[in-house]
């Protein structure tokens, strides 16, 4: 019998109606600008309520229509919200549910990561974790049938999460999603100022002017710069925007950036 992780985050962070979730999303695709024709193969996008950061979201996802049909499995990577975790925590589930369906997960390529000492099974890591689960709706709009390898992040360091990415790097069928917020719970001024220079950093890859205060991701996505580096891959800003902006007041608010790496 397949065991799955059930949904912990729907009708609070996203609708748990499937009609109503899938409205939403290709709501917030249509609004989002058109793809061009640069094929990503890394993407970073925030993780909170859809009201708040899923417009920014959709605006790096929208990237992914004209790919979509070649995606065969995504490497999903967030920070630990709910634990204290130290490395990189797998899953011990066959699929994670989500109120689209149920999303197979890679067990082959989770199993050949288990040798290496940052990476564990944790399941604890996963059970209330958001910061994954609210972007498995916006895959299977977009994608449909896919495989998924999510990893929940603790500390850890640059090389020891870009070793895991270089692992499941693949080639066009495989996609690679971080999920970060960046600022949080300062004015609108100052979190747009913050949010600036951590989008310059990221998009110039210094991964030792990203620390704990400027992205909540900082651990995942200074592991994805560390790894396209690599690669010789070019990080795109796509969208720079905060809770004050899309659904919330501006006295304290938090940064949502979506970044596209080709």
């Amino acid at each position: 019998m397949p065991t799955f992780r059930p949904p912990a985050v729907a009708g609070m962070f996203y609708p748990d109606d499937p009609v109503e979730l899938r409205t939403q999303i290709q709501a917030y695709l249509a609004a989002a600008t058109p793809a061009n024709v640069v094929v990503p193969k890394a993407l970073i996008v925030p993780h909170a309520g859809y009201r708040y950061s899923g417009p920014v979201a959709a605006s790096a996802y929208v990237r992914l229509a004209p790919i979509a049909a070649r995606i065969e499995r995504v490497i999903l990577l967030g920070p630990a919200h709910r634990v204290a975790l130290r490395g990189i925590a797998a899953s011990s589930a066959d699929l994670f549910r989500t109120p689209l369906g149920d999303v197979p997960l890679d067990r082959a390529a989770i199993d050949a990561l288990i040798d290496l000492p940052q990476v564990g099974v944790v399941d604890q890591a996963h059970a209330q974790e958001h910061s994954l689960e609210v972007h498995l709706p916006f895959l299977q709009a977009l994608l449909g049938v896919f495989k998924l390898v999510p990893l929940v992040v603790g500390e850890a360091a640059p090389a020891q999460v870009a070793e895991v990415i270089e692992r499941l790097w693949g080639g066009p069928e495989t996609l690679i999603v971080i999920s970060s917020d960046l600022s949080h719970y300062h004015d609108y001024a100052t979190a747009q100022r913050m949010d600036k220079a951590t989008s310059e950093a990221i998009l110039s890859g210094r991964i030792d002017d990203i620390g704990y205060h400027d992205a909540c991701g900082r651990n995942p996505v200074n592991g994805l710069l560390a790894a396209v580096s690599a690669h010789g891959l070019t990080a795109e800003m796509v969208d720079l925007r905060n809770s004050g902006d899309t659904a919330g007041p501006r006295d304290k608010v938090v940064g949502y950036g979506a970044y596209v790496f080709h």
